[in-house]
């Protein structure tokens, strides 16, 4: 199992968009830890959205097309009611 997920940081008013084959509240501990790197600049992630997918690869996919929007409303859309 593998899965496309995006993160809220409010601190950073910025979201995350990625992808893992690991347990998600795992994924997110990991996220809000100390380290280098974009999501290491805030410990408030939050898990907005996920979608689950058979393999690492068809989540990779997902991923990029989400990123690929560059649009903060259309991935909003994907975990706010309209």
């Amino acid at each position: 199992m593998a899965y496309t997920y995006i993160l809220y940081s409010a601190h950073l008013d910025k979201h995350y968009v990625g992808a893992s084959q690991d347990e998600l509240e795992q994924r997110i501990r990991r996220h809000n830890a100390n380290h280098k790197g974009f999501t290491g600049k805030a410990n408030d992630w939050v898990l907005m959205h996920a979608e689950p997918f058979e393999t690492f690869e068809l989540a990779l996919q997902r991923e990029r097309e989400i990123k690929s929007w560059k649009s903060r409303k259309r991935i909003e859309s994907l975990y706010t009611k309209r």
